[in-house]
Parts: C-alpha cells; structure tokens; sequence
C-alpha cells in the first residue's frame, strides 16, 4: 500500500512541475506573439502612409507632375 501511496504522490508532484512549466512556455509564447503582432501593425502603418509625396505648392518644378510615381 505505501507503494501505491508513493506513486501517487510523485505522479502529483511530476504533473504539477509539468503543468507550470507549461504555463511558463505560455507566457513567453503570448508575449512572442504580442511582440509580432505590435511590429506587423508598425510595418503596415509605415507601408500605407509612406511612399505618396504630395506635389510642390510653389516653384517651377513639381507643381504639376508628380515624378515620385
């Protein structure tokens, strides 16, 4: 019986050192995941504002083509 105790006892403490380790594996995976996601919204965000220059107000150049296309 006391074998049976035994197994029982460390089978416990064997699923709770798995279990926190899996909640720290977690952890570190969703704060990856955040990291990312704020870098791909940055991307996107510098991607849909850059790249179109408005025209020149005044001055003999630029003021009727716009040669960045």
């Amino acid at each position: 019986m006391d074998a049976s105790v035994s197994n029982m006892v460390s089978q416990s403490l064997y699923l709770n050192q798995a279990q926190t380790a899996q909640q720290a594996q977690m952890h570190i995976f969703k704060e990856a995941l955040d990291s990312q996601q704020q870098q791909v919204t940055a991307l996107l965000e510098s991607a849909s504002t850059g790249g179109q220059m408005d025209l020149a107000a005044e001055g003999t150049l630029g003021t009727q083509v716009n040669t960045y296309a």
